[in-house]
C-alpha cells in the first residue's frame, strides 16, 4: 500500500512550482491526543519538520477542535486546510470503494486485512486523486466490540437496542442485527450513553478508552470484524506547491508513519483490551454461534456492498479472494 501511496504522490507533484521560504500548513484530526492515531501524526509531523529543515510546519487540531470528522476530507478538498485524518469509510455515500475496508467480516484478521489493503488501494487513490486529494498513508484500527451494560450472547440480545452507527456501514449492521441505528460521532459518545441516546455501540478498544467506557459500558465483547483504515490526506494543490526536496521528506515521512502506525495498532489491540479489564469492564469473546450470526450479516453487507460498486467492486473482490487464499 505504502508504494501505490508514494507512487501517487510522485504523480500529483509533476509539474510543482517551488514552494516559498516557509511553508505553514494545518492540520485537523477528531482524534484524542492520547489515541495512537495522533500519537503517530504527532510523530509524522515531527519527521516531516525535522527532514524540512523547517521549511514546512504543520500546526495539528486533534479531538475535532477545528473541525468535525465528517468535515475534515471536504476541508482538505477546498484547502480550508491542508492535511487530514479521517476514517474513509465514513464517506461511503460519496463512492463505495472508501468503506471496503469497513464491510464487516470482509477481512477479520491481520493477515487479511494487509490483503485487502493492497488490492483496494490503488482504486482509492484514483478516486481522491479525482478529487484533488492525495493519500499519503493510511492506518488500521485494532479488531472491533461491542460495548453494552448487559451482556450480549447473540444477535437477538441486540434487537430493538439503540445503536450508534457513524457510517452507512454500520447503520446496515445493525438494521440486520434488528438494532435501531443512531448516528453518534466520537466525541458524543459518553453523553449519548449518559442520556440514553444510544445503549450499544461497535468499535474499538482504543475509542473505548479514549472515551471512558468503564463509565457507561459494562460488557466489551470483541467480535473481530473488520480493521478499518485512518487515512492522512494532502491537499493535491498545496502538496503540488512544495520543492522537490520538501515533497521527498513528506513522502518519506509518511512511509514511516505507515509502518509505524501499524504496529502500533497490533499493540493497540491487546494494550487498550487490558485497560478496559483493569478498569472493570467484563471482557468476552464471542461464541461460535454468536460468530456465524455475524458472519451470515458481514456475507449479506459483502453482497450489497459488491452490487453498490458495480463492475470494478467486484473485480476488487476477486483479486482480495483469489490472494487471500494462496
Amino acid at each position: 500500500m505504502r508504494r501505490t501511496l508514494l507512487a501517487a504522490a510522485a504523480m500529483l507533484a509533476m509539474g510543482c512550482g517551488a514552494a516559498t521560504a516557509q511553508t505553514r500548513w494545518t492540520m485537523a484530526t477528531a482524534y484524542a491526543e492520547g489515541n495512537f492515531h495522533t500519537r503517530n501524526i504527532r510523530a509524522f509531523i515531527e519527521d516531516v519538520e525535522r527532514g524540512t529543515n523547517g521549511r514546512l510546519s504543520i500546526q495539528l487540531h486533534p479531538a475535532a477542535s477545528l473541525l468535525q470528522m465528517p468535515a475534515i476530507k471536504r476541508g482538505v478538498q477546498t484547502g480550508q486546510v491542508q492535511l487530514g485524518e479521517v476514517l474513509l469509510s465514513v464517506h461511503g455515500n460519496e463512492d463505495p470503494f472508501f468503506e471496503v475496508d469497513s464491510v464487516p467480516f470482509l477481512a477479520d484478521t491481520w493477515e487479511a486485512t494487509a490483503v485487502l489493503d493492497r488490492v483496494s488501494t490503488p482504486f482509492i487513490a484514483a478516486r481522491m486523486e479525482r478529487q484533488g486529494v492525495l493519500p499519503l498513508f493510511a492506518v488500521p484500527w485494532p479488531s472491533q466490540a461491542f460495548y453494552t451494560r448487559n451482556e450480549i450472547r447473540m444477535t437477538d440480545d441486540l434487537r430493538g437496542l439503540r445503536f450508534r452507527t457513524y457510517n452507512v456501514l454500520t447503520t446496515r449492521m445493525a438494521e440486520l442485527m434488528g438494532a435501531a441505528p443512531v448516528t453518534v460521532q466520537v466525541a458524543e459518545i459518553p453523553q449519548a450513553f449518559a442520556t440514553g441516546v444510544i445503549a450499544a455501540m461497535f468499535t474499538s478498544a482504543q475509542t473505548g478508552v479514549d472515551t471512558s467506557a468503564w463509565d457507561y459500558a459494562r460488557y466489551f465483547t470483541d467480535v473481530g470484524g473488520m480493521r478499518a483504515r485512518n487515512f492522512i490526506i494532502v491537499n493535491a494543490r498545496a502538496f503540488r506547491g512544495l520543492d522537490e526536496a520538501t515533497r521527498n521528506a513528506v513522502t518519506q515521512a509518511a512511509e514511516r508513519a505507515s509502518a509505524r502506525g501499524l504496529e502500533a495498532a497490533k499493540a493497540a489491540e491487546t494494550e487498550m483490551v487490558e485497560r478496559l479489564r483493569a478498569r472493570g469492564m467484563v471482557v468476552s469473546t464471542p461464541s461460535p454461534q454468536f460468530l456465524a450470526q455475524l458472519r451470515e450479516v458481514g456475507a449479506r453487507q459483502t453482497q450489497e456492498w459488491a452490487q453498490r460498486a458495480g463492475p470494478e467492486g467486484q473485480q476488487l473482490l476477486e483479486r482480495f479472494r483469489a490472494t487471500a487464499q494462496r
